[in-house]
C-alpha cells in the first residue's frame, strides 16, 4: 500500500456464492486489491481471488452479530482509501440490491473519495435459477418483484403493501425473509393470493450445500421448520415454482452435494476444483505434496543448455515443463533452444503446457504410463539416439530401463522433487470428505504421511469412496491398506471426474 498513489473504493458484488458467477470486472478488481472488506455472504472461493498480500478484514454478520457497525465500515473504507489503497468492499449478490451499497456510495461521495460500483449477480435471480425455477415464464408470470422480508428496524412502520404484491400473474422473490416467513405468507393470503399458491425456499443457492423445499403459502413455514432451513435463503412465490422438477439441473447430478478431497498440488488442482464446483460438488483443497526444486539444480540447468543435442526430450508432467522453461529463462532463451529435438509428453495436460510455451509434442502415448511411452519411443527412434528425461527426482525407472535395453542412450535429470505438505488440519479435512481423489503415487504417500503414517490410512478412509487416476496410483493406495473404489481408465483429471460420475450414477 503506497500513500503516494490515489486511493479508490470499489463496491463489488460477489454474486450468490458460486465463484463461476463472479463477473470479469469483479475478478479483475479483486486481483488488484490492497484492502478487502468482505461480508459473510461472500464465499471463500470468491475471497480467494484477492492477492495473498491483500489485507483482509471481515466486516459482515455471523450468528446475528455484526463484526463492525455500518458507520465504522464506511469510515474504515474512507480511511484506507485516503492512505492510497485500492479498497474492495465485497458484498454478497449485488451491492445495490438490499446490500446498502447506495448508502456506502453516498458516504464515499460526501468524503470526496473516488469509487466505482461493480454489479454482481443477485441471489434473487441466481438462486431460483440454480433450483430450476425461472422467475418469469410465458405461462406463469410476465413480471417479477423482488422484496425484502426484513425492513429497516428503525422505520416507524412497514412500507410494504402486501395486498398490491398479492398478484397471481407475477412472481414474488423475497430476500432476508426467513425470520418473518410465516407472517409474510399470512399477509399475502390476506391480500388476496390463494393459500395453495406454490412456494419454494432455496437455502445457500448456487453452492454445493444448496437445499430447496417446496410447499404452498399455507404450508411453507411448517415445511421450512421441519427441514431445518435457515438463512441465507431466497423465497419464491408463484406458479413458476411448479417448473422445478422439469428444470432442475444443478442439484440433480450425481456429484451434487458431495465433498471431494483434492490431493493434487495447489496450482494444478484449480481446474479440477472448478469442474467439481460446476457439478455441484464441494472441493476440499488438501494438497498432499508440494513441488520444489531438486537438491541440486546443476544437472537440470546444464541439460537446458544443450536441449538441441538430444534426439528426444521426455516430459512426464507439467512440473518438468515449468522447470525447463524456468531454466531457459535464466539463460535468456526460449522454445528455440529445443532445436531439432523431438518432444514426448505423458498426458494431455503436459502436452498442453508445452504448447502454451511454444512447443508442440511429437508424441503423446495413448496410455499415460511409462511402459507405453517407452514402447512408442523405441518404435520412433534408433539405437544410439540420445533421450533426455526431464522429470521428478523420485520417479519410476521402468521407461528409462526399457530404452537402455533397446540400445538408446537415456539420460535422466532431476528437474524438481516432491515433498510432503505441511497441514495441521489435514485429518479434519479428510474426515469432512465423502470422496478422496489421488492423482499419483506420491499423493498417496503424502496423504499417509500427513495422517501420521500408512497404518492410519485405512481407518481414515473407511466409509469413503477412494478414487485413483490409474493403476499405479491405485496400487500405491492398496499398499497402504485403502479400499480403492474407482480407478479411472483415462489418466487425467477429466477422466477421473468422469469415472466418479459414472460410478455414482450406477450406484444410485
Amino acid at each position: 500500500m503506497a500513500g503516494s498513489k490515489a486511493g479508490k473504493v470499489y463496491l463489488v458484488g460477489a454474486g450468490p456464492g458460486d465463484p463461476g458467477l463472479l463477473t470479469l470486472r469483479a475478478a479483475d478488481v479483486l486481483r488488484g486489491a490492497d484492502v478487502l472488506l468482505y461480508d459473510a455472504l461472500a464465499s471463500d472461493a470468491v475471497v480467494a481471488f484477492a492477492p495473498a498480500a491483500c489485507e483482509r478484514i471481515f466486516v459482515g454478520k455471523r450468528g446475528g452479530v455484526h463484526a463492525m457497525p455500518q458507520a465504522e465500515i464506511e469510515a474504515l473504507a474512507i480511511a484506507k482509501a485516503r492512505e492510497g489503497a485500492h479498497v474492495v468492499r465485497l458484498k454478497g449478490g449485488d451491492p445495490l440490491v438490499f446490500g446498502r451499497g447506495g448508502e456506502e456510495g453516498e458516504a464515499l461521495h460526501d468524503a470526496g473519495v473516488a469509487f466505482e460500483i461493480v454489479p454482481g449477480i443477485s441471489s434473487a435471480i441466481a438462486a431460483p435459477a440454480y433450483a430450476g425455477i425461472p422467475v418469469t415464464h410465458r405461462r406463469h408470470a410476465a413480471a417479477f418483484t423482488v422484496v425484502t422480508g426484513h425492513e429497516d428496524p428503525a422505520k416507524p412502520a412497514s412500507t410494504i403493501d402486501w395486498a398490491k404484491l398479492a398478484d397471481p400473474q407475477r412472481t414474488l422473490v423475497l430476500l432476508m425473509a426467513m425470520e418473518n416467513l410465516r407472517d409474510i405468507a399470512h399477509n399475502l393470503v390476506a391480500g388476496g393470493l390463494d393459500a395453495r399458491t406454490p412456494v419454494a425456499v432455496v437455502q445457500d443457492g448456487t453452492r454445493p450445500n444448496q437445499r430447496t423445499v417446496q410447499g404452498t403459502l399455507e404450508t411453507i413455514a411448517d415445511v421450512v421448520a421441519g427441514a431445518g432451513l435457515g438463512a441465507p435463503a431466497v423465497v419464491v412465490v408463484g406458479g413458476v415454482v411448479t417448473l422445478r422438477e422439469a428444470l432442475r439441473w444443478f442439484d440433480a447430478g450425481p456429484l451434487f452435494g458431495k465433498r471431494v478431497l483434492v490431493t493434487r498440488t495447489g496450482e494444478q488442482s484449480e481446474g479440477f476444483a472448478r469442474a467439481l464446483l460446476a457439478r455441484g460438488a464441494e472441493p476440499i483443497r488438501a494438497p498432499a505434496i508440494a513441488v520444489v526444486p531438486p537438491d541440486d539444480e546443476g544437472p537440470a540447468r546444464a541439460a537446458a543448455g544443450e536441449l538441441g543435442a538430444y534426439a528426444w526430450i521426455v516430459f512426464t508432467s507439467q512440473n518438468g515443463v515449468d522447470a525447463v522453461f524456468r531454466h531457459l529463462a535464466e539463460r535468456g532463451a526460449d522454445a528455440r533452444a529445443f532445436g531439432g529435438a523431438q518432444v514426448a509428453a505423458i498426458g494431455d495436460r503436459t502436452a498442453e503446457r508445452l504448447q502454451a510455451c511454444g512447443v508442440r509434442a511429437d508424441l503423446v502415448p495413448a496410455e499415460f504410463v511409462g511402459e507405453e511411452l517407452a514402447r512408442a519411443l523405441v518404435e520412433r527412434s534408433s539405437p544410439g539416439d540420445r533421450v533426455l528425461f526431464y522429470r521428478a527426482a523420485q520417479a519410476r525407472d521402468v521407461a528409462v530401463q526399457m530404452l537402455r535395453d533397446a540400445g538408446r542412450d537415456a539420460t535422466v535429470v532431476a528437474a524438481y522433487k516432491t515433498v510432503y505438505a505441511n497441514d495441521p488440519a489435514y485429518a479434519e479435512k479428510v474426515a469432512r470428505a465423502d470422496i478422496l481423489t489421488f492423482t499419483s503415487a506420491s499423493t498417496v504417500r503424502g496423504f499417509s504421511a500427513l495422517l501420521g503414517g500408512a497404518a492410519n490410512a485405512p481407518a481414515a478412509t473407511g466409509g469413503k469412496l477412494v478414487v485413483c487416476i490409474g493403476p499405479i496410483t491405485a496400487q500405491a493406495a492398496r499398499e497402504t491398506g485403502m479400499h480403492v473404489g474407482v480407478v479411472a481408465n483415462v489418466y487425467t483429471t477429466p477422466g477421473l471426474l468422469e469415472a466418479i460420475e459414472a460410478f455414482l450414477s450406477r450406484s444410485s
